[in-house]
């Protein structure tokens, strides 16, 4: 078997690079992502289900795979591309390489590949539906590009699905218990309850198809709502859900996918961006203070709004508080009339910066004065 693997975007544009990771074929929707670290991290984030991922960062590997940094049960990306795999690992938490790794979940990857080039393109094009393949999966480029086309877009996707536990679980408070938090599992974060737990938060994890009924029961102080793959405009239920705890005043947290959730529920509409933000290093302003923040993002869809727009919802009057100066994007919503915010960033950013963590704590704080 040669070691040939090409990597085939919907435009017709073919790369030729050589095996990494397992052998065949996939298919998925070629983003790039920024971020100079957190490789594990990223390729187990469920908020990739479906994506190629190309990291534009030229040398990937060199700290190998170990079995504490996961933020998942599993890889969640559809493929990877790289520049430069390490030739050998080298840290001692290391247990094997990531190609051994992605070979040993099955991830189809490709190497020796001009990352940066490949992120122009997507920059100038947008995001677009790709394949990779090596091995019997191999073709005319016709052949492959006629395979590609016939791959779903990732506009109309509902992934949470594909994502979500299918049983309840909880995550005990680590510190003295102060709340009961209730968190719906839209592609869930492993980081995430650790950062609840640390601040006296019991969490009760939901799928996605849990009913408010189940929800409530509970009777948490706070709901939280998870990040997660896909179009958000197909998450109907997630919607209802949200809006049922809005009308019930309980006090509510999301990021991400939960931003888009909160957003929908208070009448926003959602788009598909044109290469979404994915990396460690995205400027967020927010409005009432000024303060910019460095943030970890993974998101190809974002609310409507303008930044610091203010507008009318079924719940009262809500403000878009936070936005990106590269490109306006809605980074935050924070509701005035119910205790209810969220953020289009990663708080919890593992791997990445920390400027964002006191989230958790205005979570907190929201939940201590709701009560």
């Amino acid at each position: 078997m040669g070691t040939l693997a090409l990597l085939v975007l919907e435009d017709g544009t073919t790369v030729r690079g050589e095996i990494y990771g397992a052998v065949g074929q996939t298919l998925g929707e070629a983003v790039f992502a920024t971020g100079m670290t957190g490789y594990q991290e990223t390729l187990t984030d469920p908020s990739y289900r479906r994506q190629i991922v190309v990291q534009t960062a030229p040398h990937i590997g060199n700290t190998g795979w170990n079995d504490e940094d996961d933020e998942s049960h599993r890889i969640w990306v559809a493929g990877y591309v790289v520049r430069d795999p390490a030739r050998v690992p080298s840290n001692w938490r290391a247990v094997r390489s990531l190609g051994e790794e992605l070979s040993r979940q099955n991830v189809v990857g490709i190497s020796g590949v001009d990352t940066r080039a490949l992120t122009r393109r997507l920059r100038e094009h947008g995001s677009m539906r790709a394949g990779i393949f090596s091995g019997d999966a191999l073709a005319e480029p016709a052949q492959l590009v006629e395979r590609v086309l016939a791959s779903p877009s990732m506009a109309g996707a509902d992934l949470v699905g594909e994502v979500t536990v299918t049983e309840p679980y909880l995550v005990p408070a680590t510190a003295e218990r102060r709340f009961r938090v209730v968190a719906l599992d839209l592609g869930i974060k492993y980081t995430t309850p650790r950062m609840l737990a640390a601040r006296g938060i019991e969490t009760h994890v939901l799928p996605a198809t849990a009913a408010v009924e189940q929800v409530l029961e509970l009777s948490p102080d706070g709901v939280f709502l998870s990040n997660g793959p896909g179009d958000p405009a197909t998450a109907n239920h997630a919607v209802s859900l949200t809006r049922a705890v809005l009308a019930a005043r309980v006090p509510l947290f999301g990021i991400c996918f939960g931003n888009q959730i909160l957003g929908r529920a208070l009448g926003r509409g959602t788009y598909k961006m044109r290469y979404g933000h994915r990396g460690l290093n995205v400027p967020v302003v927010e409005h009432a203070t000024g303060r910019v923040a460095i943030t970890s993002q993974n998101h190809g869809f974002a609310v409507v709004g303008e930044p610091g727009e203010r507008f009318d919802s079924d719940f009262g009057a809500a403000v878009v508080s936070h936005s990106c100066p590269n490109d306006g994007t809605v980074e935050g919503l924070t509701c005035l009339d119910v205790p209810a915010f969220s953020v289009q960033y990663h708080p919890e950013a593992a791997a990445g910066p920390h400027d964002a963590a006191y989230l958790f704590d205005w979570f907190c704080e929201l939940m201590e004065v709701q009560r």
